[in-house]
């Protein structure tokens, strides 16, 4: 039987607030008819900085890669390295394809990277440079052509360990353009920007629903909500591991959802007294608290087949599992964005530094979609081609009796004169081509 150790007071909405998607299309509007005024008008605005150009010159980079300490370096690098392995193994396993399906008949495909790529890395209230590998170093990977980058100003001044991080990772242009301005400029494109064909990267509800409005005229990576972790655990662990674990996501935001699944009423209840600790010691325990107790859950189920389906419905963003059986999960579990396996391992392992994208599905998309990888940044393309005449005049044949099925005769000419060209057969204009042993 499965039940509640603690309900959450709200529920998480999938729908974006109307004063919010209002605000934006403003915004996007203001750019896309205003171009670099409007940019500078809004950075002013919202982000208090005030430049001829956006763009970041390479003395300004350089300056920022130097600022770093030995030990910042030493430790980007590192991030980068794994970031970069992991996603280049990804990339090796994605081969094109090329197959003669019929005597003469070629079919492949080919994997081509998309040309021109936009990568936001936030940093309003932390400076979230580990975005900046997830996007731009992946984007690279893949063979991208023109990765850009914006990044807003930290406290009032260019986010130099940010932009460190962008410069490292390979980008070929980086602004210092936070919110709105900063994806419009990189869709619309400005006088000085050239537009993108993709934007992939995190951001605040106002950014999250600017990639909305713009898909479909550009790409995106995927539709982002609030961060999300849920913890599976049974005795194997103690409660203050999970509650470090929970309380380690909460303080993202707000409304950040932190959900337990566990077999263990003891486990249950030691997470509980363990949170009420920690929230009197976390320095960012004003936000974790309220995320905490408004979202918060505790899943109490009696069988590891209940814990999976529990697991399912949630659809979390990150799925920490420790367990006496980890591997359990990871062959029953369908939805969920990362799998985090054990408990020497955690999500702020995988948003930092171990190898795995953190740019992941949240309000139930983990249903239906995985998260960024190098091959969201690739289009996979087919193509055809006809050796012989033998076999043009074949596929002719069928598909000229296939368009007459669907009633479209335009379509069956294209096939009928390549049977009468390269098949030698007298077909009449409109009919189909009979099947030669009918």
């Amino acid at each position: 039987m499965i039940r509640h150790v603690k309900t959450p007071r709200l529920q998480q909405g999938d729908q974006t607030d109307a004063t919010v998607t209002d605000a934006v299309k403003s915004l996007l509007a203001r750019v896309a008819e205003g171009g670099d005024k409007a940019v500078r008008e809004l950075s002013i605005q919202f982000d208090g900085l005030d430049r001829e150009s956006y763009r970041l010159s390479e003395a300004e980079i350089a300056a920022c890669i130097n600022g770093l300490s030995k030990q910042e370096r030493h430790d980007l690098d590192f991030a980068q390295e794994q970031i970069r392995n992991f996603a280049q193994a990804q990339r090796d396993t994605m081969l094109d394809l090329e197959i003669e399906t019929l005597p003469g008949v070629i079919l492949g495909h080919k994997n081509v990277p998309i040309q021109n790529v936009g990568c936001y890395v936030p940093g309003g209230k932390y400076p979230l440079l580990a975005s900046a590998h997830m996007t731009v170093l992946t984007a690279k990977v893949a063979g991208c052509e023109r990765v850009i980058t914006c990044a807003p100003p930290f406290k009032g001044k260019i986010a130099d360990k940010i932009v460190a991080a962008q410069a490292l990772a390979g980008a070929d242009e980086i602004y210092c353009l936070g919110g709105v301005q900063a994806i419009a400029a990189m869709g619309y494109g400005t006088e000085t920007i050239a537009p993108v064909d993709m934007l992939a990267g995190p951001g605040n509800a106002y950014v999250a629903e600017a990639k909305r409005l713009l898909f479909g005229k550009i790409g995106i990576d995927l539709f982002a909500g609030p961060t999300e972790t849920l913890v599976i655990a049974d005795d194997s662990v103690d409660g203050e591991i999970c509650a470090t674990d929970l309380l380690g996501q909460a303080e993202h935001g707000v409304n950040s959802p932190a959900v337990m699944i566990t077999n263990s009423e003891k486990l249950a209840k030691d997470t509980l007294a363990q949170i009420e600790r920690l929230l009197a010691i976390l320095p960012t325990a004003e936000i974790a608290r309220k995320s905490w107790e408004d979202y918060g859950e505790i899943i109490l189920c009696d069988t590891l087949e209940e814990m999976v389906a529990e697991g399912d419905r949630v659809a979390s963003e990150h799925v920490q599992v420790m367990t006496a059986d980890p591997d359990y999960f990871l062959t029953n579990l369908t939805n969920y964005g990362a799998l985090f396996l054990g408990a020497r391992t955690n999500v702020a392992f995988g948003d930092k530094v171990i190898g795995t994208n953190h740019t992941l599905p949240t309000l139930k998309a983990a249903r239906y979609t995985g998260g960024l990888w190098v091959g969201k940044f690739l289009k996979t393309c087919t193509y055809q081609k006809i050796l012989t005449d033998e076999a043009s005049a074949l596929i002719g044949g069928y598909a000229s009796r296939l368009c007459h099925m669907e009633g479209f005769v335009g379509h069956a000419e294209q096939a009928n004169i390549r049977v009468r060209r390269y098949g030698q057969r007298n077909i009449a204009y409109g009919a189909a081509v009979d099947a030669v042993d009918a």
